[in-house]
């Protein structure tokens, strides 16, 4: 799952400023749609080569885990500052290396009987749909409501991520998850991610001034990609279940 560090980040800060970026939403989207693009492309040139040359998969994914990670905090850092000519050609290398991270999941999905290329677009556009929903609720909540929202979401995310460090820690040993209880994960992963997508909208004008719209472009972007992360192994559990 893709880095939420951003994310707490930005739902701490809120709890104590106003509305400092009325535009950052807008500004930000953009840069989002140009990110998932270039995640795409990455995507498919990950999936090429495990069709094609699967024996180097492996150790070319391990590397652009660990470039990606890297490139994740320099870019935020940078962002942050409202550097914006050096954070954008980082946030596009970012984007194409997570696209490259994802191939192995979407190349699982597009192998898996029930789920395919039509369950892969299913998961994009109901994020998009998300997105959409989520842009009228965060928008529109009220100072308490919104609040409560970050912080129960932010709890449930941190939870998601023990759970998800113990179900790899288990799977090392020969222990693989349920088919119900991956079904359940998955559900909940796909409810929490959602209910991130609310909160972003609510916390990322009260968190970044216009100019620093790559900053609230990274966290939306981690947004989608978890979102679409957890609705394909929703999928794909479903799918493969005994």
């Amino acid at each position: 799952m893709s880095n939420t560090s951003n994310f707490r980040d930005a739902i701490r800060n809120a709890k104590t400023q106003a509305l400092v970026g009325p535009n950052v939403i807008a500004n930000a989207l953009p840069f989002v749609g140009g990110g998932l693009l270039l995640t795409a492309l990455g995507t498919y040139g990950g999936i090429n080569i495990i069709q094609n040359n699967p024996e180097l998969f492996f150790p070319t994914f391990i590397g652009a885990f660990i470039v990606e990670i890297i490139l994740f905090f320099v870019a935020r850092n940078v962002a942050e500052k409202a550097n914006n000519a050096v954070a954008l050609p980082l946030l596009a290398a970012y984007s194409l290396l997570s696209g490259y991270t994802l191939s192995g999941i979407v190349f699982l999905a597009l192998r898996t009987q029930g789920v395919g290329i039509a369950g892969v677009g299913f998961a994009a556009l109901g994020c998009g749909i998300t997105f959409v929903f989520a842009r009228q609720i965060g928008s529109n909540l009220s100072e308490e409501d919104g609040i409560a929202l970050s912080k129960t979401v932010s709890l449930g995310i941190i939870a998601l991520v023990i759970v998800l460090g113990l179900q790899l820690v288990l799977s090392l040993f020969g222990i693989y998850t349920p088919g119900w209880l991956e079904i359940s994960i998955s559900g909940i992963g796909v409810l929490l991610f959602a209910g991130a997508a609310v909160v972003d909208f609510f916390v990322l004008p009260r968190t970044y001034s216009d100019d620093r719209y790559l900053s609230a472009a990274l966290s939306m972007y981690l947004t989608y990609i978890n979102l679409f992360i957890f609705i394909l192994r929703l999928l794909i559990a479903i799918n493969s279940r005994d």
